[in-house]
């Protein structure tokens, strides 16, 4: 089937949508698993039928193809072949294909999840509780696989650059005043965030005061010799972006 034909037949859209604490893109995990936060995943007409996720309670982990829907695409849309990874100091470049970044010639990323919970509500559905998503809320899904052990795991597998910061971890200093504003079942997870250090590569202005939006709170801090100091929580009603 040649390229024409291909794009012809087949037209890509969402079979579901994510929801959770992550209102903007700013403090995302980096990668799947990194931290603890709740992710609800609501089919979407038609594939919202039981019939659907029939077994899937069987697996542990799934795969998750979705849309970088806020930052896919190259904002003048052209190609670059190259991106800086964050890990890499924002500064060096890698192919695009070596990386794993959202500016992409096709804005599609790849995320392993852990299942928690099937849901079929009482007006109808199918929704999927999952743990350790990279996910803004409001991201397209556009497919749900199982994740298979015998298959998908590779022992003695290479993680090239990534492997070499696989630990870095900042350490998070929460004075417990502020804590205390944060639900108690959604610290484990802003705290995971926090410690993967959400600022952007090419930013360490140790005088700056960041803030990150995570569930209905902006979370203020600043971060300087690898310790970060939240230095205020704020409560807020801001409308969640979609």
């Amino acid at each position: 089937m040649n390229r024409t034909t291909f794009h012809e037949r087949f037209t890509l859209s969402p079979v579901a949508r994510a929801e959770n604490d992550f209102k903007e893109k700013f403090g995302v995990p980096r990668q799947s698993g990194r931290a603890n936060v709740l992710t609800k995943i609501t089919l979407l007409p038609p594939y919202n039928n039981a019939e659907a996720v029939r077994g899937i309670e069987n697996f542990s982990h799934l795969w998750l193809i979705f849309g970088f829907s806020l930052n896919g695409l190259q904002k003048d849309g052209g190609f670059s072949p190259t991106v800086r990874p964050p890990r890499l100091g924002g500064n060096e470049r890698v192919g695009v294909f070596a990386s794993r970044s959202p500016f992409r010639p096709n804005p599609l990323g790849l995320s392993c999840v852990k299942l928690e919970k099937v849901d079929f509500p009482r007006n109808g559905g199918v929704v999927l509780y999952v743990s350790g998503a990279d996910l803004v809320n409001g991201t397209p899904v556009y497919d749900i696989k199982p994740y298979l052990p015998s298959a998908d795991k590779i022992d003695n597998a290479k993680g090239g650059y990534a492997d070499e910061n696989a630990t870095y971890a900042l350490n998070v200093q929460f004075p417990e005043n502020l804590l205390e504003k944060i639900p108690q079942k959604k610290r484990e997870g802003l705290l995971a965030c926090l410690r993967d250090d959400p600022r952007p590569a090419y930013q360490n202005d140790e005088t700056r005061v960041y803030g990150m939006r995570f569930a209905n709170f902006d979370v203020r801090f600043t971060v300087k010799d690898c310790v970060l100091t939240v230095c205020d929580v704020i409560e807020t009603n801001r409308e969640t972006r979609p």
